[in-house]
């Protein structure tokens, strides 16, 4: 795995004590830290220079965290962004992680689980370069391709646009094509979190995963097992 002192991470936050508390603690534990107090500056960073994580609030000023994300997703599809706000609603969840964001984290938190969220998302990066080596890279569901170096999905060669959280689900159940995935499964590999039986966060992804890859085919992909799971299935 990559050494942590040539790791670079970026905050985004205008409130300067959390900002200089995240900043402190990452410094001790070896990142090479920047930091913007407002969404255009952030932005300006982010899209110069080369980050391993980016870390957003949502509210902050000129340019907010979810349209920042945005903004940086529509040129770096690969950097990892970790949402660290205050708003904590299954909505509030949702709207970032379909704004591109890899992960999310309620304000207040505890720094050391901070911590192991970034190193979690920097060792799926460090996984999917080493998986990039590899030529046989193409992951194929009958008429569907998906792409594990550029991240992009075609059905009967058109392209289908996700979100990296959208992609994520995707490529988990199409590495286990076939196989019936559980939510309690799902949700600790995407989301790393126990599922919770009170949230409908799994259905409303393979809702708009089922929208986008099997709207317009005869020949549906995406299955539902009542009081199972969910799995792609090749034929």
């Amino acid at each position: 795995m990559t050494d942590i002192e040539n790791l670079k991470i970026l905050i985004v936050e205008d409130e300067s004590r959390v900002l200089q508390f995240i900043k402190q603690g990452l410094e001790e534990n070896g990142f090479e830290v920047d930091f913007a107090y407002d969404g255009e500056c952030g932005r300006k960073l982010a899209l110069s220079k080369k980050y391993d994580v980016i870390i957003l609030d949502i509210i902050i000023p000129q340019l907010n965290g979810i349209e920042l994300c945005k903004k940086i997703r529509e040129i770096d599809s690969a950097t990892k962004i970790l949402m660290l706000t205050a708003l904590g609603t299954l909505n509030d969840k949702l709207e970032g992680f379909e704004a591109g964001a890899d992960d999310y984290l309620v304000k207040p938190f505890d720094f050391p689980e901070l911590l192991a969220r970034i190193k979690s998302l920097i060792k799926r990066a460090t996984q999917t370069t080493d998986d990039s080596k590899n030529t046989d890279h193409i992951i194929r569901v009958a008429d569907m391709e998906l792409n594990t170096h550029t991240k992009r999905v075609k059905r009967g060669g058109e392209e289908i646009r996700l979100t990296a959280k959208e992609y994520a689900l995707l490529e988990l159940l199409a590495l286990n094509k076939n196989r019936v995935l559980s939510k309690a499964e799902i949700a600790e590999k995407i989301w790393n979190i126990t599922f919770d039986s009170g949230t409908n966060v799994i259905e409303v992804y393979i809702n708009f995963l089922r929208k986008k890859i099997d709207t317009d085919s005869s020949i549906k992909l995406l299955h539902t097992l009542v009081g199972m799971g969910y799995t792609l299935k090749d034929n």
